[in-house]
């Protein structure tokens, strides 16, 4: 690419608005109006060259220039938002109750709309192919962005001179000339220094500077949003996040997530503990209790134990060797937490689960007979029960969760909430019988059985519900968090000033120029060179703007 040498003798990178050695404005890539030569500067990343500006042959380039454009990110940061919105719609399919098929959920519960919610992938919305893409692309945009316009933004600031070209001095917005040979230097070096500006010289030019790190705000606001982003991009790799639910069953044994086989947890006691309405102690939250329909949850914990499997490697179908490595409690807001990052959280809990039921095998006509009792373990129930007598039953279906619909039986759920049994009864040298049983209800299918399978007792036992959580991406967002603050409050209360003062053969020429804020640096200037001899620079912007406030008017009065 050609490169433009300014007349200084300092070659720039072409695409330069102003030559970084003096400062001298090429007009050609100004963008001013030539109707407007008084027009100010544009002094926009002081005028370096950027690559998206500069560079546009490439696919390379063209790809680079597309993600450079902050309309290209602003368009991605409002397509997310807008995706996001919509996962919010309806609930996402890891928040649906256990045991949920979303195929019907969706449909049952919210119609029509939950079902094309469903169709197009909303259900998991979050951790879809084109959601990823999206978080990807938004974090491309921003560190290409950045790059474009740090980089050369850098190298200027990092070059600056204090003498600088005529022109760029005329048409800063804070400009002043001093027709006088009497200037006090010695007390302007010295209110300069006690307004903190830091002080270049050359050749008897000044450069005045302060809080030029609150330039690079915004792009340690990009860097913290990066990291925020690669947080919430890792958690999808299931090394660095895991959140899953386990229910554990009180007695039993059951390996956690996550852990490779390596911990497992044991339900030694379920404890739910309500508000009492008649203690005192509660009075405070009387009106609130007497509000609820039932019992208000004071705490619901699990009293656990953890063991540590000790025959590794694990080999497929042997029983776990278990250690018992010591005894925990899980409470709300309180996990139990392992050695490898896990924590295992109270999350919910059912009571009176069934975990058995006993059947008996009687006549159909007389309850009082009895040929032989069986038990039916609702978690791991068997195929085939046999009686002492010789009778055989056999389990033909099971209906953890029964329910009737349009006359035929389903199962609404996997968990043993309202138990049915379908039975196939073999007694020797009679023809098999079916039979239908559960909870309040006995059906003989055919109506010629002369045996009935009835319900003679049944266990019920607590389950807890626990959520197995590991997230090492929180520290990187709350990381990436606190940086995007840090920049936030360097950008917002700091602003970069500079003050330009070249002495002339009839006086002296004084320039300011900020990235914001120009009614504070002209008050600063103002009491810089108060005492020293200089008159206090104008605001040019705002004289044009008064001026043609004044045109204006005078418009409108000749129209009236």
């Amino acid at each position: 690419m050609s490169e433009i040498t300014c007349e200084c003798g300092h070659v720039n990178p072409e695409g330069t608005v102003l030559c970084e050695a003096c400062g001298k404005p090429f007009e050609e890539n100004q963008h001013l109006n030539d109707n407007k030569p008084e027009q100010l500067l544009n002094m926009r990343y002081d005028g370096s060259a950027r690559r998206s500006q500069t560079y546009q042959r490439t696919i390379v380039d063209k790809i680079w220039n597309f993600f450079s454009s902050v309309k290209i990110g602003v368009s991605i940061i409002i397509i997310l938002v807008i995706a996001s919105a919509l996962g919010t719609v309806f609930p996402q399919e890891m928040y649906l109750p256990p045991g949920s098929d979303p195929t019907t959920h969706y449909k049952e519960q919210y119609g029509i709309l939950g079902q094309i919610y469903y169709q197009l992938g909303f259900h998991n919305l979050y951790s879809s192919w084109w959601y990823l893409l999206l978080l990807a692309m938004l974090g491309v945009s921003i560190v290409i962005a950045s790059i474009d316009r740090f980089v050369p933004l850098f190298k200027t600031l990092r070059k600056q001179k204090p003498k600088r070209h005529v022109n760029f001095m005329k048409k800063q917005r804070i400009f002043g000339e001093t027709t006088s040979t009497d200037i006090d230097y010695k007390r302007l070096k010295k209110n300069l220094k006690s307004k903190r500006y830091k002080i270049h010289e050359e050749e008897g030019h000044l450069l005045a500077e302060k809080n030029r790190f609150s330039r690079w705000g915004p792009y340690v606001n990009h860097i913290g949003l990066i990291l925020v982003l690669l947080g919430a991009m890792l958690r999808f790799v299931p090394a660095m996040y895991m959140d899953e639910f386990l229910w554990v069953r009180e007695g039993e044994t059951k390996e956690i997530a996550g852990t490779d086989g390596l911990y497992y947890i044991k339900n030694e006691d379920f404890i739910l503990e309500t508000y009492d309405m008649e203690d005192e102690a509660n009075s405070q939250f009387q009106e609130s209790l007497q509000n609820q329909s039932g019992p208000v949850p004071e705490n619901y914990q699990t009293n656990a134990v953890i063991y540590e499997r000790t025959d590794l490697p694990v080999v497929p179908g042997k029983e776990p060797e278990l250690e018992k490595v010591r005894e925990a409690e899980a409470r709300v807001n309180h996990p139990i937490e392992l050695d490898n990052g896990i924590s295992l959280y109270q999350a919910s809990y059912q009571q009176n689960e069934f975990s058995s039921m006993t059947f008996k095998l009687h006549d159909k006509g007389n309850e009082d007979t009895d040929y032989g009792q069986f038990t039916v373990n609702l978690i791991e129930p068997k195929d085939e029960y046999t009686l002492d007598n010789g009778t055989t039953i056999r389990l033909e279906r099971y209906f953890p969760e029964f329910e009737l619909q349009d006359g035929e039986p389903t199962q609404v759920s996997k968990f043993p909430r309202n138990p049915a049994f379908i039975f196939e009864v073999k007694v020797p040298g009679e023809e098999t019988e079916v039979s239908f049983a559960g909870i309040g209800v006995n059906i003989d299918a055919s109506g010629e059985n002369d045996y009935k399978v009835g319900l003679v007792d049944f266990q019920t036992r607590d389950v807890t519900g626990l959520t197995v959580k590991r997230d090492y991406t929180l520290p990187i967002i709350a990381f990436g968090a606190a940086i995007f603050m840090i920049g936030v409050i360097q950008g917002m209360y700091w602003n970069h000033r500079r003050i330009w003062i070249q002495p002339k053969d009839t006086g002296v020429w004084v320039a300011g120029h900020t990235n914001k804020n120009w009614f504070a640096l002209k008050k600063d200037i103002d009491r810089i060179v108060a005492d020293t001899g200089i008159e206090p620079p104008v605001d040019q912007q705002e004289e044009k703007d008064e001026a043609e406030r004044g045109n204006d008017d005078g418009i409108i009065s000749d129209k009236q």
